[in-house]
């Protein structure tokens, strides 16, 4: 630096450099050489005195010694890995358990240090997908969605199931009021008839209707009971996603989008019926026939040449659900539920167990061997329907209690159906008897 170069040359310098860097200590000794004063130089370089007299004392520039003071949670690092995984990558769940099994109490922020390149991992493979093609014939996937549909006039609520064959694309949609087990039975039950054969798998996703437990730790499946029927009497295996990984079964979630933006949005609908009957038509002109971004082909194409005959032969059975046989609680208001609906039996039976049959629209119920209540099949939810000939015997009193205590929720769905007497193989009088002998 020359006797020209000034303060404002090296308020200039200072500018565009990092204070206390090797260059600002060069530019101290130089002004310090140059006869400036300690104040001076440290008011020029915005530094404290004590700094400057630091580095003139050393006569060059030298980095500060870091301080070496040990973590709270040296050495549990392992343990931090471990913990973070189980929680997912709750650093609050995981600072609890510090205490707990540890003795170590530290703050949340503390924890967060201590794991943040661990979450960094976690993140990254949460958003992190590998593409795995499966063969042909191997593999349908399932899901549901929700959509608010104009229908008749007014938006109702749709549950969307759509199913996918996971090499040839192929899929089918079935539209429902809700979720329940039956209607995934139906839409799997759908699919094996159209594709004209079973796959190996059917990859679901962690539905309460199917899946009774999951742990997302361990990856233990328990499956419904009814389910795991379903998946014996056509042949398959239950596979259930990972939890809280929908990209398991990506194929079904990209076609539940698909057929949300491109068969339904902007539509109006004049009856449910037209809805249903829309969707079978989308699915076999639009779904199957476009071309499909990740395979090239077209999903009917793909299947014909590789996916029909790598499916195993459809049994010759009927649908599962065309007869089923279920147990029973008669409830206080001498009815049993079936569905969500509700089905009068004899009084007499209140808190008895009873044998339900469902088969072809008709609901039988039977107590031991024999038959007690016959009733149509109520299609829908929250209805329910009485035989006045279950409620014989009862005085004004009791009945009028019984009527109250039974009557449904208020609702557009909430009503009361009363069928004619069903013919029982034995008289009431029978059970008017056994009740007078109980109350002996």
């Amino acid at each position: 630096m020359t006797e020209t170069q000034g303060p404002a040359a090296c308020r200039s310098r200072r500018e565009a450099t990092t204070m206390e860097t090797p260059e600002d200590v060069t530019t101290m000794l130089e002004l310090h050489a140059r006869g400036w004063g300690i104040k001076a130089i440290a008011r020029e370089l915005g530094c404290a005195r004590n700094t400057v007299k630091r580095y003139l004392a050393l006569g060059g520039w030298q980095a500060y010694a870091g301080g070496n003071r040990g973590r709270a949670l040296d050495g549990e690092e392992a343990w931090l890995r471990e913990s973070l995984v189980q929680h997912r990558g709750n650093a609050e769940v995981v600072r609890q358990e510090l205490v707990r099994e540890k003795g170590k109490e530290v703050s949340l922020r503390t924890v967060q240090r201590a794991v943040a390149e661990e979450r960094r991992g976690l993140r990254a493979a949460a958003r992190a997908t590998v593409r795995y093609e499966t063969p042909p014939g191997k593999q349908l996937q399932a899901d549901f969605g929700q959509i608010s549909v104009s229908i008749a006039g007014e938006m109702v609520k749709a549950h969307l199931c759509v199913l996918t064959l996971a090499w040839s694309r192929r899929i089918v949609v079935r539209a429902f009021r809700d979720e329940r087990q039956p209607n995934w039975f139906s839409t799997i039950e759908a699919a094996f008839r159209l594709f004209g054969g079973v796959p190996e798998q059917v990859l679901v996703d962690n539905a309460r209707a199917l899946v009774s437990k999951h742990n997302p730790v361990t990856r233990e499946v328990v499956f419904h009971e009814r389910f795991l029927e379903f998946s014996r009497y056509w042949g398959f295996s239950p596979r259930a996603c990972a939890p809280y990984r929908p990209q398991t079964k990506g194929k079904a979630e990209r076609n539940i989008a698909f057929v949300k933006r491109n068969a339904i949005a902007g539509r109006t609908f004049e009856s449910w019926a037209a809805f249903e009957a829309w969707l079978e038509q989308w699915s076999r002109e639009n779904a199957d026939q476009r071309v499909h971004g990740t395979t090239g082909e077209r999903p009917a194409d793909r299947f014909s040449r590789g996916e029909a005959g790598a499916l195993r032969p459809l049994p010759d059975k009927p649908p599962f659900q065309v007869e089923r046989e279920l147990r029973r609680v008669v409830h206080n208001d001498a009815c049993v539920e079936v569905d969500g609906n509700w089905y009068s039996v004899p009084w007499q039976l209140a808190k008895a167990s009873v044998t339900v049959r469902v088969r072809d629209g008709v609901v039988t119920v039977r107590h031991g061997e024999e038959v007690v209540a016959r009733h149509e099949r109520l299609v829908g939810r929250r209805q329910r329907t009485v035989n006045p000939e279950h409620w014989a015997g009862l005085s004004r009193r009791t009945r009028a209690a019984t009527e109250e205590g039974s009557a449904p929720a208020e609702g557009p769905e909430a009503t009361v159906k009363v069928t004619p007497p069903p013919e029982f193989l034995r008289s009431l009088d029978v059970y008017a008897a056994a009740a007078d002998g109980e109350a002996a």
